[in-house]
């Protein structure tokens, strides 16, 4: 094998490993900007449905536990984009929505401690 040749190989593979990194770029970023908008919707309607007092205390619920947050974002998205929801929600409309959906989600955990023999 020619040192040319092999030299021209290994720039092809060189090309087309440059071409699926800016792929996977493209891709990413607009994977990203997908997200993006997905959240700004999801806002624009927990903006609609709350009121400022109650957006606040699930900002705070989210910094402790983010998963329950999601989890009641998506309960009262899914409730006012069916139209099941019949008023603005206030901060005690939320305490309550938060309280069951966390014991429904809750698990109870039982620690048994037994002795070596």
């Amino acid at each position: 094998m020619s040192d040319e040749y092999y030299d021209a190989e290994l720039e092809e593979i060189k090309r087309r490993r440059m071409e699926q990194l800016i792929r996977q770029a493209q891709e990413a970023k607009i994977r990203e900007q997908e997200e993006l908008i997905k959240e700004a919707q999801r806002q624009a309607i927990l903006r609609r449905i709350m009121t400022p007092k109650a957006r606040e205390r699930l900002a705070n619920v989210k910094l402790v536990r983010p998963d329950l947050a999601r989890s009641v974002e998506d309960y009262l998205i899914g409730l006012a984009l069916s139209g099941r929801l019949g008023k603005i929600l206030t901060d005690e409309d939320l305490k309550e929505i938060l309280i069951a959906i966390d014991s429904r989600n809750r698990r109870e955990v039982n620690i048994r401690i037994r002795e070596k023999r």
